[in-house]
């Protein structure tokens, strides 16, 4: 059964190629989407436990991505929570560790690693 995915994503484009790239993999379906800080964590707070993997953005229309993955402490032990960015660096990948994420990957040089996370996930259940 694939994973249930959360994407936190403001930008539409990668949304539309995000997708149906986890479909296609055959682990993933996004069961769900949201452009803001606010409006993912209201999805996360009305659907405790119903997904297992949170994809997040670092930067959003409104609030950080962050804020997101901080949100997410205290999450079920089989739901994990990845930041997806294009702004890399090492202080962003440390400060996305420190509240919380379990992986960063670069949305530029490491979707392969993405996917591969994605497809360990679906083998885990």
């Amino acid at each position: 059964m694939p994973i249930a995915v959360f994407l936190v994503e403001d930008n539409q484009k990668i949304r539309e190629n995000l997708i149906p790239a986890l479909a296609d993999l055959g682990s993933a379906s996004v069961m769900a989407t949201a452009e803001s800080e606010d409006e993912a964590i209201g999805w996360l707070a009305a659907h405790k436990g119903q997904w297992d993997l949170a994809v997040v953005d670092f930067f959003l229309k409104q609030g950080t991505g962050l804020g997101v993955v901080q949100w997410c402490n205290g999450r079920e032990a089989n739901q994990s929570v990845v930041v997806l960015t294009n702004y890399p660096t090492q202080a962003t990948r440390i400060a996305c560790k420190e509240a919380g994420a379990d992986r960063v990957f670069d949305k530029s040089t490491e979707l392969e690693e993405f996917f591969e996370y994605c497809l360990s996930r679906h083998r885990k259940d």
